[in-house]
C-alpha cells in the first residue's frame, strides 16, 4: 500500500477515501509494453492511447537495453519508463514491476528477449506479442527484424504481413489473435518489405489492443478477431492463418 492506493484484483488499485476502501469503476486496461529498440510501435500504441475512448491506458514501458528509444518517447509521454535486466530473465523483479503497476495486459512490442515461463504464465492470455510475418510461418527463435524479411523474400512468398498473437512458453507460438496482409513486389528488398510491413503493424497492434481490451473489461480473455467495418471485433470461429502462397507464380 502506498497512500490512499491498495492492488487489488487483477492489479487494479483500490482507492482509500472517507475511511473505506473501495475499488473503483475500471474504465481503461492498464497495459504495460516492453521493448527492445526505438518504439515505434509503442509510438503507434500512445498515440492511439491519447484518445478518450480508448479502452487502454498505456501505464508502463519496459525495455532490457537502457539506450532504447523506446524509453525516451514513453518518458515524453510521461509513461514511467524503467530498465530491466538485460537478458531479460528475472522472473521476480518483472512480476514484481508488473503487480506495483496494477498492469493487466502485457504487450510485446518489438521485444527481443524470451520472456520467462512464471511471467508469461501469471499473464495467461493477457499477453500479446506482433510479429512481422504471417505466422506460424517465418517465426521462432533468431526470427526477428531485418531476417525474418529476407527469409520471406528467399522463400519466393507472394505475401507477408503482420500478426499479433498471444504469447505463450515458445517463440512467436501463441494462439492466432490477429494478422494483416502485405503483397511481396518484384524487385522488394528486405527494406523495403520491412516498411511496408512496419506501415500496417502500426495500425494493426493499437486495433488488436484495443479490442483485447474491449474483451477484458468485458471480463473475457483476448481471442480471435475478425474486421468489422474499422475495427476488429470477437470472432465465433477460431483464427485460421493467413496463407503466405508459398509456391512463386
Amino acid at each position: 500500500m502506498v497512500g490512499g492506493r491498495l492492488e487489488g484484483i487483477l492489479g487494479a488499485p483500490w482507492l482509500f477515501v472517507h475511511r473505506r476502501w473501495y475499488l473503483p469503476a475500471v474504465s481503461r486496461v492498464r497495459v504495460a509494453v516492453l521493448v527492445s529498440g526505438h518504439g515505434s510501435n509503442l509510438q503507434a500504441l500512445l498515440d492511439a492511447c491519447a484518445a478518450s475512448d480508448c479502452e487502454a491506458e498505456i501505464a508502463l514501458v519496459l525495455s532490457n537495453r537502457g539506450d532504447a528509444g523506446a524509453l525516451e518517447r514513453a518518458r515524453t509521454a510521461r509513461v514511467p519508463a524503467l530498465v530491466i535486466d538485460r537478458d531479460g530473465q528475472d522472473a521476480a523483479g518483472l512480476l514484481a514491476l508488473l503487480t506495483r503497476h496494477g498492469i493487466q495486459l502485457v504487450v510485446l512490442a518489438g521485444y527481443l528477449k524470451k520472456v520467462p515461463d512464471a511471467v508469461v504464465a501469471a499473464f495467461r492470455d493477457r499477453m500479446l506479442n506482433i510479429h512481422p510475418a504471417l505466422l506460424p510461418a517465418f517465426g521462432g527463435p533468431g526470427m526477428y527484424g531485418r531476417r525474418v524479411h529476407e527469409a520471406v523474400l528467399a522463400s519466393g512468398a507472394r505475401l507477408s504481413g503482420a500478426t499479433v498473437h498471444l504469447v505463450d512458453e515458445q517463440y512467436d507460438h501463441g494462439r492466432i489473435v490477429a494478422q494483416w496482409p502485405v503483397p511481396v513486389h518484384p524487385g522488394d528488398t528486405a527494406e523495403t518489405l520491412a516498411a511496408r510491413v512496419l506501415a500496417v503493424e502500426h495500425q494493426l497492434l493499437p486495433a488488436a489492443v484495443r479490442a483485447c481490451c474491449r474483451q477484458v473489461l468485458a471480463g473475457s480473455s483476448p481471442s480471435g478477431l475478425y474486421v468489422a467495418g474499422e475495427r476488429f471485433v470477437p470472432s465465433v470461429q477460431p483464427s485460421q492463418p493467413l496463407d503466405h502462397a508459398l509456391i512463386p507464380e
